[in-house]
Parts: C-alpha cells; structure tokens; sequence
C-alpha cells in the first residue's frame, strides 16, 4: 500500500517571480539590490517574533551540514554522531538559546495575530544536496525544501499560506536553478500555498563549484481556539503513524558514511529491490499538509510530530505534557527497505537507527481513541503505532 499527495489545482505562477538586479517599480512589492555585480535579488518579508510557549518544549531544529570522507571501520557500527552530526550538542545550543530568548521551541513559531496565530517554519534539506550533485536529480529537491518547513508548521493545525526560498551558488547555473525552483513550486502546489518570493545570491569562491545551498521558510495560519498544541494528550490516547516516502531529508550525513562503507554507488540496484539506490534515497519528502488538515477537521487529534532529525526518540516527546511518554509497539508498521539496507550496511544498531531516521513513519498524530478508529477505517494509509504512557521519553516493545 502506499500514500499519494495530490497537487493542488492553485495557479502558481503569478506568485513565483524573481526579480533581476534592476531598479524595482516603485508598486512592485518585491525590493532588488545587486551586490557589486553579483546576482542577489531579495525579497521583502514579514518579521515575525514567536511569542513564549510551553516551557517544557525546548526543542529547536539544528540544521547540521557536514562532509564525510571515505574512512570507515568495518568492524564496529555506524553512528550519526561518527559521521559528523552530535545532537546532543544541537540540544546543548537549543538550551543557551532559550536563554537567550525564551519562547522558542515546537516545531513552528507562533505569532498572534488577531483572533489567530500566524506560524512561521524555516529548514533546508541538509546534506541530500550532495546526492543531488552526485545523482543529478534536481528537480524534485525543491519539493523537499518546501516539505520540510510546511510539515512542521501543520503541526499546530496551521494552513501554509505563503513559501519563500533562499538559493545560493557559487557561479549561477541558470539551467540548473531552474530546474531546482521548479521543484519548489510544485512543493508549493501540494501544499496549496503560495511561492511569494525568495533570494538567489551568487557568490564566488563561497562554494564549490556546481553546488549550491537552499533554505525555505513557511507561514501558515490557525485560529487560537483550533491550535494543536498537546496540552490535551492524556494516558491512553493513541498514537497513528503516517507513512513517509523513504528518508526524506535527514540523516543523510549516516547516509553517505554507509554507502561509503558499501561499496556500492548509486547507480546500483538498492539489493533485493528493483530501484536504485538514487531512487531510492532522493525520493522526495511528502507533504502531509492536506491529508493532516483534513485528519484535523475531523476532530480528536490532541498532538502531532513531524519525525525529523532526531527520529521518533526525539521528536515525539515534544508534543507531550510533562509526566507523559510513548510507548511504540515494535512491527505494527512495515519499515522500508532502504532502511533495512542502512541499518545492515552500516552495521547501525536499533537505537540508532530510532533515533536518527523516520523509519518509514514521517509524521505522528496523538489522538484520542475513537478519532485513531476513525482515521484508521478511513482507508489511507495508516497505522496504529504505539499509545500514550505514564513517564517520559519513548520506549519501544
């Protein structure tokens, strides 16, 4: 079985426009500068400040980008912090953060706005980049970028209303960048949101030659009376796990250290399976937006996680009151064979792997137990993964 995001039929294309480094027309609401001859063309934005929320949520996303050599020890197991990425020291920062300013935390910041919230969320895609210039496959990352920052903000039951992105080169590749915003839009056609702008910046010497960095931010709104912001989650309330696509965007730095490890290359046949290892792992992140906001309207979803880095040892945690856990039953859904290949190549144990990847569950609604029936007799693809428990963190059985 498998889950399906249908695009939405918005018309796109009067939204997504990058202005050239030329004096703008003074009702444009887009504003140019050009930086000494190189190509930057910036977008106004709103500024948005997150007003305090839950002290007990304390969680930031830390985008960590690291390049990983072809050393590896064949004797011991993999781990996500071996090959570049320690997330317990993400969590340290998050913590002198929050000092710093108080308030930050979930998975998107809220803003009152009149009677609503806005919700902004920003995230880029992380080291897939560089299986995007080993693979060649462009036109689908965008997708990704889109995906990661509006699957956090529907975590509040907020509807994306608007997308910006950040593109930066080296030397502009015209062809190229095309190829990639492209993906973005589509991203935000499945989202059924707007591209309202962004920033392309060209800057030499900066990065390499052929490579390029993303970053997306999201706003989306939600009325107060409506948000979802876990206070309601009580023992017994269930625990519904919606299928990803594969990986999506994270932890692809243990990615590349295993296929190092392998031997293999993406060009070769994921073993066992019919795809190839690039299919496989640049499958695009799905966009639960619509699926989740319709869920939501239904009623009876009390918390929902978007299982990013950190995997479901994290990330499920921060929708809970203090006092509550998860338990998560072991097999009640099918894990992916890209996963199954991961975790053996690299030798990754269990805990690892739970803690770094979505293992095939890309997002996690907390419900209560007559909504988990409904959703689950609705016919898409779900499934009943674990339940709420006296204690804290998550445990598996």
């Amino acid at each position: 079985m498998s889950t399906t995001t249908i695009g939405a039929s918005l018309d796109i294309s009067k939204y997504a426009v990058r202005p050239t480094c030329q004096k703008p027309d003074s009702s444009s609401v887009f504003a140019s500068t050009c930086k000494v001859c190189n190509l930057s063309t910036r977008h106004t934005t709103l500024s948005l400040t997150s007003k305090k929320l839950d002290k007990r949520v304390s969680k930031r996303e830390i985008a960590c980008l690291v390049t990983t050599n072809n050393e590896t020890n064949t004797e011991e197991g993999l781990t996500y912090k071996e090959a570049g990425v320690d997330i317990d020291a993400g969590s340290e920062l998050v913590r002198r953060i929050a000092k710093m300013a108080p308030g930050i935390g979930g998975f998107g910041g809220l803003f009152p706005f009149g009677d609503s919230y806005l919700v902004a969320g920003t995230d880029g895609v992380g080291t897939k980049l560089k299986l995007a210039f080993e693979t060649g496959i462009h036109d689908t990352i965008g997708i990704d970028l889109v995906a990661m920052s509006v699957n956090d903000i529907i975590t509040s039951g907020a509807k994306p209303l608007f997308f910006l992105d950040y593109y930066a080169t080296s030397h502009l590749d015209v062809d190229l960048a095309e190829k990639v915003i492209k993906g973005i839009v589509d991203g935000c056609k499945q989202s059924d949101c707007a591209l309202l702008g962004g920033e392309t910046a060209e800057m030499p010497d900066f990065y390499a030659n052929g490579e390029y960095d993303l970053s997306g931010f999201a706003v989306g709104v939600v009325k107060k009376d409506s948000v979802i912001n876990g206070k309601n989650i009580s023992v017994g309330d269930v625990l519904i796990g919606l299928p990803s696509s594969g990986v999506h965007s994270n932890g692809f730095s243990l990615v590349r250290r295993v296929l190092a490890r392998s031997g293999l290359s993406l060009k070769d046949q994921l073993p066992g399976e019919s795809v190839t290892l690039a299919e496989a792992l640049m499958a695009p992140t799905v966009i639960y937006v619509k699926q989740v906001l319709d869920i939501i309207s239904k009623g009876g979803i009390k918390g929902i996680a978007h299982i990013t880095g950190g995997g479901f040892t994290d990330n499920i945690p921060r929708v809970f009151p203090k006092g509550l856990g998860a338990l998560v039953y072991n097999n009640s859904w099918p894990v992916p064979p890209v996963f199954k290949w991961i975790q053996k190549a690299g030798n990754i144990e269990e805990a690892e792997m739970m803690r770094t990847f979505n293992m095939g569950i890309g997002m996690v609604l907390v419900t209560s137990k007559e909504a988990a029936e409904r959703i689950l007799s609705e016919g898409e693809t779900a499934y009943r993964i674990g339940e709420v428990v006296s204690g804290d963190g998550v445990s598996y059985q």
